[in-house]
């Protein structure tokens, strides 16, 4: 698992999406071996729920997610395991922001997008076991954004989504913790319901 600035590339796939107010590309490859290789790619515009619409991108802060702010998710699969990559720009600047993978997508609430998704599930009882939450069994995409409100990080693991239980990106207010409570990271921020691969 590395989890941090994604670098050139994610600079590169958030120049591209900028083009358009909102995009979703997919691309579906065979590797060399036989194996299946799979991209996915999405962006959109954080927006306030209004008259019960709930955009592909929701602000429920937007003192730090201001309407307008735009996020970028993209997936890479190929050979049982996956890269994915968020970026950022137009939110508060100059502070961390916790973010992971939920389990559904977002809603009017922000409890609406469930759990962070996790690839080994946590048995009743072991909510916050370290075991279980933690950046390797689950997908954290910690960003910091800078004096212009930009940000990128990536997450990269030995596995991949099960099909359909992975539906969000959530930001919260602060870095995800590691020790004594993990994988708290305070307040969910704002939401982007994102439809990874595989989806069956």
């Amino acid at each position: 698992m590395v989890t941090g600035p994604a670098g050139p590339a994610a600079a590169a796939m958030a120049a591209a999406l900028a083009l358009v107010p909102a995009a979703v590309a997919h691309h579906g490859d065979v590797a060399s071996d036989g194996s299946s290789a799979y991209q996915f790619s999405t962006a959109a515009d954080y927006q306030p729920v209004r008259d019960g619409h709930v955009p592909q991108a929701v602000t429920y802060a937007p003192g730090l997610v201001p309407p307008g702010a735009r996020v970028a998710v993209r997936q890479r699969v190929s050979e049982g395991a996956m890269t994915v990559e968020l970026r950022v720009r137009g939110v508060a600047p100059e502070r961390t922001y916790g973010a992971h993978a939920h389990t559904r997508p977002c809603g009017p609430d922000p409890a609406d997008a469930g759990p962070h998704y996790q690839n080994v599930v946590a048995p009743p009882g072991h909510s916050s076991d370290p075991a279980y939450v933690n950046p390797d069994n689950e997908v954290w995409l910690d960003i910091t954004a800078d004096g212009a409100g930009e940000g990128a990080s990536r997450s990269e693991h030995a596995w991949t989504f099960r099909p359909g239980q992975a539906r969000s990106v959530v930001l919260h207010t602060h870095g995800t913790q590691r020790h004594g409570d993990p994988g708290q990271a305070g307040q969910r921020l704002a939401c982007f319901t994102v439809d990874f691969a595989p989806r069956g």
